[in-house]
């Protein structure tokens, strides 16, 4: 069985929408695209280990709008990205069928994701692809959230956690703080969530 990693920018109210640039997701009239970009300047040497750990080569799960915007850049700034174009990359549409973007596999159901899920080979992450986010979390099919929580909030945009999303408990694998308050944190499921009395 393979693991499924969902990779995500966040803001502290749950915002994951556009953050690398202003023209990357502008519906619903969201107009902070590139929220995350003013942080990366500053950016230290161990948040970038950190990220470059992250970016080891893995089969990718992707949504149709996180595809196409994938398939139009990376394969010319694979540099920044080594092994991009070399692995598998699952795109997730009932509309999408082909793709110039080598080694690229279409799905169309949950059913193919599980079925993805209990086959062999390394594991599978998910960037950005919101839609398809909230529809592994709905079927529980997320077995780590690997987390940039951004020191800031938007009010509105498309969140990580929306309607959908199942109770579940979560253990803490990895951890950093920037010097300017972003914070790394990877998780891994942990069962079902327990409930107490503090106190008691």
């Amino acid at each position: 069985m393979r693991k499924i990693v969902v990779l995500s920018f966040i803001t502290l109210d749950g915002v994951m929408q556009a953050p690398g640039r202003p023209d990357e997701d502008t519906s619903d009239g969201f107009r902070y695209g590139g929220w995350t970009a003013p942080y990366f300047y500053e950016a230290d040497e161990a948040a970038g280990e950190f990220m470059q750990k992250q970016l080891k080569p893995a089969d990718l799960l992707l949504g149709r709008k996180t595809f196409e915007f994938f398939a139009s850049y990376w394969p010319e700034h694979a540099d920044f990205w080594p092994g991009v174009n070399d692995v598998t990359k699952y795109c997730v549409s009932r509309t999408v069928k082909k793709s110039d973007w080598e080694n690229s596999v279409f799905l169309k159901s949950v059913d193919d994701i599980e079925e993805l899920k209990n086959s062999e080979g390394s594991d599978i992450q998910v960037h950005g692809s919101g839609n398809l986010v909230q529809t592994l979390l709905k079927h529980n099919l997320v077995d780590e959230l690997w987390l940039k929580i951004f020191p800031l909030t938007l009010g509105k945009g498309k969140k990580l956690f929306d309607n959908g999303t199942i109770a579940a408990a979560f253990t803490l694998t990895d951890s950093l703080i920037t010097p300017n308050g972003v914070i790394f944190a990877n998780y891994k499921q942990a069962g079902e969530v327990e409930t107490s009395t503090i106190g008691a």
